[in-house]
């Protein structure tokens, strides 16, 4: 049973990739843009109660169309590198949503603005993910499709959650925010922030003292984790497709999670019921969150954000 709480004024939000690019659109602007409109209005009431708040988004869908789109057109531009195919997906995503929460802001008469920082983050350029790649991005193909673009581009494809298959690239640990103290500000001024879409820019520290861009995407909600630690919010509100977090799922035996101890959810982890794929990565960022100090942790649906901060939706993580 989830007890009422208090709604949290100091928070991070994570909105999942298919919350601003669902799989079932073609990703025309248009479509984006109602897209954003959508979860804006999902995101008003949260960000109209937070005193400081930062929003971050998944770029799955919308960072493998970017690089499709290069494969296309690769006779006749230079394709860009993923950390910067990242960037650009960072800059889209951020524009549509920060213009998407200013409107719905402004029709509500709450004066307060949005901006959307374009976020570098520090990863070990020896982490074992660049040996090892398992981060799907992009959309889903055939079996047939998969081999052709693995045979025409080495792209490495995986079959993905019985969907179909997808391109999968590194994926390593975030160590580091680069531009915290620039979303601290901004965020302590009372502005509503944009930041460390799609995970952030993957960036490796050089011999030089320099950072540089590396072929990777950073997990989200890892991201969404360490800058939530280091802003030190009350609370990591992760918002999905789905309204509660479920062990034994698709089973007979499915029960959905309300409230959680941190301890209690490891060992459901540690038992295999999350997929790695699907709901593993919140899982490990809500665990990771409480273990540096914070005080609860949200797995959500997207239209429930509202409902989920009062404490009558969701599955909420504490610490034991």
């Amino acid at each position: 049973m989830i007890v009422a709480v208090n709604m949290p004024d100091r928070l991070v939000v994570a909105v999942g990739g298919n919350a601003t690019h669902p799989e079932n659109i073609r990703g025309t602007t248009e479509e984006q843009e109602q897209i954003a409109t959508r979860t804006a209005r999902a995101l008003r009431p949260v960000v109209e109660a937070a005193r400081e708040i930062v929003i971050t988004h998944g770029n799955g869908p919308v960072v493998g169309k970017i690089l499709l789109r290069q494969y296309h057109a690769r006779e006749h531009i230079p394709p860009m590198r993923l950390d910067v195919c990242v960037a650009h997906s960072q800059g889209g995503i951020g524009h549509l949503l920060m213009q998407g929460l200013e409107d719905e802001l402004e029709r509500a008469g709450i004066e307060r603005r949005v901006a959307c920082v374009v976020t570098r983050v520090a990863v070990n350029a020896e982490d074992e993910a660049f040996r090892r790649p398992t981060k799907p991005i992009g959309p889903f193909f055939k079996a047939a499709e998969a081999a052709e673009l693995s045979q025409a581009l080495g792209w490495n494809m995986v079959e993905d959650s019985g969907r179909g298959w997808r391109y999968v690239v590194p994926s390593p640990e975030p160590r580091e925010i680069l531009d915290l103290e620039v979303i601290a500000g901004l965020a302590r001024d009372g502005v509503a922030v944009i930041a460390a879409g799609g995970g952030g820019i993957p960036m490796v520290h050089r011999a030089d003292g320099s950072y540089g861009g590396v072929p990777a995407v950073i997990d989200k909600d890892m991201t969404s984790a360490l800058l939530a630690h280091a802003l030190e919010m009350d609370t990591l509100l992760i918002l999905t497709a789905v309204s509660r977090v479920a062990v034994d799922f698709r089973t007979p035996r499915e029960r959905a999670l309300e409230t959680v101890t941190a301890g209690e959810l490891a060992q459901l982890r540690d038992e295999g019921h999350f997929a790695e794929g699907s709901m593993r990565p919140k899982i490990e960022a809500s665990l990771r969150f409480l273990a540096g100090g914070g005080r609860r942790a949200i797995i959500a649906h997207l239209d429930e954000a509202e409902r989920a901060l009062a404490g009558e939706s969701g599955t909420h993580v504490v610490p034991d």
